[in-house]
């Protein structure tokens, strides 16, 4: 497996980046990284796929939320996404080569590719390629995740040099209503650790007791958590987790 540059583990990760539309810094916006490296903290960016091809740092499937316009973001080519305008901020959807070239290895990165397939299974690969190309020549700290492991896999088969984990969670059904219940009881017990190649596991905070969480940590794979809101929820994960990914406030810094 390849490891974690020890960075990463090192400063807490802004989720998402350090976002605040109250500051004109809206979720995965450059503006949001910009805080987050003035900071010192790490990033945590999630990527969409654009019509076209493109690695895009966005966390939902559809604009709504997090735009005026409505849809999927699939549905849209990489420069119309650019020029959409992110909710309570001032700038548009980037792409990651974007956001890679305003990080430029400052501070170290924790990249998930959300599932482009819907249950979990194998994708066409195309968000796989599209990050590991806008990577190739990208010299700072970084790790890719992903909840589909089979996008993992892809990751582990395009780039077997740069660092990969899961996003884990007790798989809840009011929280995964679209999984099957076979699917959700599948990835729980997190079975795909070892054939991915993972290094590492970004838990769901409230579930960091599971044992199977124990029993990778002793393995020696490393552990981060999502997502943290108050010091007091920190202090409990650090515990058991090696790494914490928050928002809604500045989280302690090493010394």
């Amino acid at each position: 497996m390849t490891r974690l540059h020890r960075s990463l583990l090192d400063a807490p990760l802004a989720h998402r980046a350090l976002h605040d539309v109250a500051d004109g810094r809206p979720e995965n916006s450059c503006a949001a990284a910009q805080a987050a490296i003035a900071h010192g903290y790490g990033i945590e960016i999630d990527l969409q796929l654009s019509r076209d091809g493109a690695a895009m740092v966005f966390h939902d499937y559809d604009l709504n939320r997090l735009t005026s316009k409505s849809g999927l973001v699939i549905e849209q080519d990489a420069d119309a996404l650019r020029n959409i305008a992110l909710t309570g901020g001032d700038e548009g959807i980037p792409t990651l080569s974007e956001m890679l070239d305003l990080v430029a290895g400052r501070v170290p990165m924790l990249i998930e590719l959300k599932d482009q397939h819907g249950q979990m299974g194998v994708t066409d690969g195309r968000l796989e390629a599209a990050t590991v190309a806008a990577l190739h020549c990208y010299s700072g700290a970084v790790g890719l995740m992903s909840f589909n492991p089979e996008m993992v896999a892809k990751l582990r088969d395009l780039a077997p040099g740069i660092p990969r984990g899961l996003v884990t969670s007790p798989y809840r059904e009011k929280n995964w209503p679209e999984l099957t219940d076979a699917i959700r009881a599948r990835l729980r017990d997190i079975p795909d650790f070892d054939r991915v190649e993972a290094s590492f596991i970004s838990h769901q905070a409230d579930d960091l007791l599971r044992p199977r969480v124990a029993d990778l940590k002793a393995q020696g794979a490393d552990i981060f958590c999502w997502t943290i809101r108050t010091p007091q929820q920190e202090a409990l994960a650090r515990q058991v987790a090696d790494n914490v990914t928050f928002e809604s406030y500045l989280a302690q810094l090493p010394s």
